[in-house]
């Protein structure tokens, strides 16, 4: 099936961009970084992704997907090496940072049009589900990978990143076999996919985008990144290390891997379980705050990472349904940049915290999360999710 083709090189290239989380505490040690330094290094990454986001879908509409997503799995292997080989280099490390963003930006609005385009034939919500599956498959498997190698194998800044790099080159030989789902005969013709001047969605949805994709788009990564990032910030944990950080990573972001593939059972509930479970999650970080008592923390870490994964599945199932047949691409890029909004959750919870306590942020969460939820279920009662 050439879906799972385009499916894997998706993983790929996903896999790649949270193989430096565990390793930032190598590179402080090194390096002797500041905080400050640390999240501006993390952080660059947004800085690449989101104009890519957004240029890439809308070139891909006109110009095809295999022409945009070929280049781009291609220059995630180049940023894994330029990790690689970045040594002791704050400036390399950097711009292999960005470069990462870059990449994310155009494989992810691309390629998750391209598996939602060669998935029609299985049916409505098909597409949404494996796209959602490959990137939180990748999500969850680069760190875990990256946080064992860096703790326990040799060349702890080299190794990851070539490992990850043979995966892009087995990812890329797959991609390079898939058939074009854009026709391209328009473009010949001066009626190229993509206009601008056709409307991403159909008149009357623009309600339904503004206070239901939107919020649940902000909720993808705001539920892991808060227990990924967040927690680790406000709290102090039991344990420490580059192992144990890429385990949390690993378990939170691999919960949505598994649950991807419920959406075929939950259908149009999907957003609204996986907003709740996002509630439950946040009221389960909010007690670890206050108490300090582990099992609250093992338990938030599975449920906010199942409540990002399922609404990634439902978002990308919901941008399928709304958008215009030639603007697919745009409004996948779309629904993925406002979804990148989210890492910027745990950068308010510790702004909240330092004002107030560690506890106030992670409880405000649930009960946002939760109201959202509440929402959620008229709307997925009519048939609209």
């Amino acid at each position: 099936m050439t879906w799972k083709r385009a499916v894997f090189a998706l993983f790929a290239v996903a896999a790649g961009t949270n193989v430096p989380t565990p390793l930032l505490l190598v590179y402080q040690e090194r390096l002797d970084l500041s905080a400050e330094v640390l999240t501006a290094l993390f952080g660059c990454y947004a800085a690449g992704l989101v104009p890519a986001l957004l240029l890439a879908g809308q070139l891909s509409d006109r110009l095809g997907r295999r022409r945009v997503a070929i280049p781009g799995i291609v220059l995630s292997g180049l940023a894994s090496l330029a990790f690689a080989f970045a040594g002791d280099s704050l400036p390399l490390l950097f711009a292999a940072r960005f470069l990462q963003g870059v990449v994310s930006g155009v494989v992810f609005s691309v390629g998750s049009a391209w598996v939602g385009e060669l998935s029609l034939a299985s049916g409505e919500g098909a597409g949404g589900r494996r796209a959602a599956f490959a990137m939180t498959a990748g999500f969850s498997l680069g760190p875990l990978t990256s946080g064992l190698l860096g703790e326990f194998a040799p060349a702890p800044t080299v190794l990851p990143y070539l490992v990850h790099t043979a995966l892009v080159a087995a990812g890329l030989s797959l991609a390079l076999r898939l058939p074009e789902t854009v026709d391209l005969s328009a473009v010949h013709h001066g009626a190229a996919g993509g206009d601008p001047a056709v409307p991403l969605i159909r008149p009357g949805d623009g309600l339904l985008v503004a206070t239901v994709l939107a919020p649940v788009a902000v909720c993808v990564y705001a539920f892991p990144s808060s227990v990924i990032s967040a927690v680790p910030l406000l709290v102090d944990l039991p344990y420490g290390g580059v192992a144990v950080t890429g385990l949390l990573a690993g378990v939170t972001l691999g919960a949505g891997t598994l649950v991807a593939g419920l959406q075929r059972r939950l259908g149009r509930w999907t957003a609204v379980v996986g907003s709740a479970l996002g509630a439950a999650g946040f009221a389960a970080a909010a007690a670890f705050a206050s108490t300090g008592w582990l099992p609250w923390l093992i338990a938030a870490a599975p449920l906010l990472g199942s409540g990002g994964g399922l609404c990634l599945a439902a978002g990308l199932t919901l941008t399928a349904r709304l958008a215009a047949p030639t603007r697919r691409g745009a409004l996948t890029a779309l629904f993925l940049a406002i979804a990148y909004l989210g890492f910027a959750v745990p950068f308010v919870m510790a702004v909240v915290a330092r004002a107030t306590s560690s506890t106030v942020p992670l409880a405000a969460a649930a009960v946002l999360t939760a109201v959202l939820s509440v929402r959620l279920l008229p709307v997925a009662g009519r048939g609209r999710l």
